[in-house]
């Protein structure tokens, strides 16, 4: 199985950050956010991972490259991060390709046409964080009993529908709880509009023929193309199912706001951090350590 990351985004709304640093560099905790998804990626069984990058993206080759004087220097003073740096370097073999006009989300996946070779591939979102990596497998498993493209779908509440891809489902018993068959794909509908509360949350197995069907999907508004709008083609010539995950389950980092959840969240469910940030947090909404 192959991978694509799309990453080529230019991370405005983490402005003036990500003037010099990729958006995708931003720290979850202790590790950077495509480190991550790449993992996700590798927990998932892709053996080859192509990431669609921009300009200004140079450091995240360089994470995901070995540093031998950096490894020297801990191997010599027995610091206990050689292994975590050695395992960045050890992940499955990664590829660059540059989408050199941001033309959507649909046009950085075709990029990967010729990497995915007529295959099957996964698809994952770069601002989208999966701590639990149990996501792709049902998106796998789905396919081994399809052969159909897969896609995750989340519940998000109706003030929030107008932001998302939304799909309209019918119940699929036989796959597996939480399993449908997907009858209906809007993008962004307002909430009177929208067939359902099930959002398409960043996580795709895609069969061959959506990448053919990329290739002659016409550019929406802003001259665009859309994924959604060749999932809605695919629906016309082949089925389309969707697997359900759980709330919280993932965690978009697409803003400030969702990256500090995701940090939260996150820390409060690491045993080495979640005691004294509960308790940094209790002094701070109590107002004892407030600072002007």
């Amino acid at each position: 199985m192959k991978a694509i990351i799309p990453s080529a985004g230019l991370g405005t709304r983490f402005l003036p950050v990500t003037k010099a640093q990729p958006k995708e560099m931003l720290p979850v905790l202790d590790k950077p956010i495509m480190q991550y998804v790449i993992e996700e990626a590798a927990a998932g069984g892709a053996e080859e991972i192509l990431l669609v990058t921009g300009r200004g993206k140079r450091a995240i080759e360089d994470h995901f490259d070995r540093s031998a004087e950096l490894e020297q220097i801990l191997s010599q003073k027995g610091s206990e991060w050689l292994a975590a740096v050695q395992q960045v370097a050890e992940l499955p073999q990664l590829y660059y390709v540059r989408q050199k006009s941001p033309l959507g989300l649909g046009h950085a996946v075709r990029c990967g046409a010729a990497f995915t070779n007529s295959e099957p591939f996964y698809v994952l979102l770069g601002d989208i964080v999966v701590p639990r990596r149990d996501i792709l497998p049902k998106l796998a498993a789905v396919y081994a009993q399809t052969g159909a493209s897969v896609i995750a779908v989340e519940r998000v509440p109706d003030e929030l529908i107008d932001r998302y891809g939304i799909v309209g489902v019918e119940p699929c018993k036989e796959l597996g709880e939480g399993c449908y068959q997907v009858n209906a794909l809007v993008e962004k509908p307002a909430p009177d509009d929208a067939p359902s509360d099930l959002a398409i949350m960043g996580r795709y197995l895609l069969t061959p023929h959506l990448m053919e069907l990329l290739e002659n999907t016409t550019p929406g508004e802003g001259g665009e193309i859309q994924l959604t709008d060749a999932l809605v083609a695919l629906l016309a010539d082949e089925p389309l199912y969707a697997v359900e995950i759980a709330p919280q389950a993932s965690f978009d980092t697409g803003n400030v706001l969702s990256w500090l959840e995701a940090n939260i969240t996150l820390a409060l469910r690491d045993e080495r951090y979640a005691d004294d940030l509960k308790e940094l947090l209790a002094d701070l909404l109590s107002g004892e350590r407030a600072h002007d």
